[in-house]
């Protein structure tokens, strides 16, 4: 029974809570809501009334003041200083005639309570001293030697507009706690969905790039295969085609490889940073090979240290795109290709170019897959340059238009 009643409970208290926290002004039935105080006002006047410890029971006119001091309160929190005035022009009377003087206290109380409750503290101290001076004025008519009975009235008023003012104060106390967690919350949310959205981007460059690079060099080898076996079928070249297949399989299992390396940070959530093993400079020379390995002349001179893993996978990154542009939009047979990667003066300098038909052909603006602006090859290195903090540029590798050159900047300070 025990599991079943904490819940319950604690649901309950959470409401208590929050209907204490609540501004009795936004309450949702503000008519009804002051109705059931002033009515428990009345009542208590009305005892006191008939008790008559402090005065004469009320005559027919006392009562009817003592009740019509009541009506105003139903309004007490849309128009406090209203209703603490009119409050006060029926009490005053009402204490002159001499009848109990205890029976109007809760209602004036009351007005006095909402007005320091529900307004500023200037506002409240200023209607507090008329107050205190009307008291002092009733005190005077009706008792002139009750000097004793004005002083604890004083008390009561000053200890009321206090009490008053504090509840306000921890009010707004509460309201900007309540503030402050909602919007650290959605700060968590909004960060979380920017981290989403990151992630995935990272990832689909990475599937870019593996998939981009690898069907290019599968292409380039199908299309050696064929040409070998049309070009003059009665002297077939077995070896040339045998070594196209057998360069085919290895560029698939090394890009289902790393696929699926790819794939394993999707699925894995005890990777600390959710990225798993980077590529780095270490896997240029490869990278090289698989150009060579398609008919290009390519040519590889790294003069690095140790870099920073992130700026190393943007560095692997940026050659293998522009690889696999070179070797699919050079434009000619035995295509030249130098990479060169230099560290110096804190940033990683990568560089490649190629002597194909460079820009004039226009299919290298736009990337991979194909001419024009609308592939990703280029928007996605700047983008791998631009995450570490670096620069990259691309274009005709000279003044005639002839070759294109791709230039990365990437800082290594800090990143160590």
């Amino acid at each position: 029974m025990q599991p079943t009643t904490t819940p319950v409970r604690r649901r309950r208290g959470e409401r208590i809570m929050k209907a204490v926290h609540r501004d009795p002004g936004a309450a949702p039935r503000p008519t009804r809501t002051e109705a059931l105080p002033a009515t428990a006002t009345v009542g208590l006047a009305t005892a006191l009334a008939l008790a008559g410890a402090d005065g004469t029971r009320p005559d027919a006119l006392g009562w009817t003041l003592l009740l019509a001091a009541h009506i105003p309160l139903v309004r007490r929190r849309r128009s406090p200083v209203a209703v603490l005035f009119a409050v006060g022009a029926c009490v005053v009377p009402y204490h002159v005639l001499g009848n109990a003087h205890a029976a109007p206290v809760p209602a004036t109380m009351v007005a006095l309570y909402t007005l320091a409750e529900t307004g500023p503290a200037r506002r409240t101290l200023l209607t507090g001293g008329i107050v205190l001076g009307l008291a002092l004025l009733v005190g005077a008519l009706a008792d002139p030697g009750g000097t004793g009975e004005v002083l604890r009235i004083f008390g009561w008023v000053i200890a009321v507009l206090f009490c008053g003012m504090s509840v306000r104060y921890y009010r707004q106390y509460v309201a900007a706690i309540v503030e402050r967690a909602e919007r650290a919350e959605r700060t968590r949310e909004e960060e979380a969905r920017r981290r989403v959205a990151e992630e995935r981007l990272r990832i689909a460059r990475d599937l870019h790039d593996l998939l981009a690079h690898s069907i290019t060099l599968i292409g380039v080898r199908t299309s050696v295969a064929a040409h070998v076996l049309a070009a003059d079928p009665d002297r077939l070249d077995r070896a040339a085609v045998a070594r196209a297949l057998d360069d085919i399989a290895e560029t698939c299992r090394s890009a289902r490889g790393e696929l699926r390396t790819t794939l394993e940070v999707l699925r894995e959530n005890g990777v600390p940073d959710g990225r798993g093993p980077l590529p780095g400079l270490h896997g240029l020379p490869d990278l090289v090979e698989s150009a060579r390995s398609a008919g290009a002349r390519a040519e590889l001179s790294v003069n690095a240290g140790e870099v920073p893993p992130a700026v190393g996978a943007a560095a692997y990154r940026i050659v293998q795109e522009a690889l696999t542009n070179a070797v699919r939009h050079g434009g000619r047979t035995g295509l030249a290709i130098a990479v060169r990667v230099d560290e110096e003066q804190g940033a990683l300098r990568v560089t490649v170019t190629d002597d194909g038909v460079g820009a004039g052909a226009g299919v290298m603006g736009g990337g991979t897959e194909g001419a024009g602006p609308s592939g990703f090859g280029l928007t996605g290195m700047r983008e791998r340059a631009r995450s570490v903090g670096g620069t990259l540029r691309a274009g005709p590798g000279n003044g005639d238009g002839e070759g294109f050159e791709v230039r990365a900047v990437l800082p290594t300070e800090g990143g160590r």
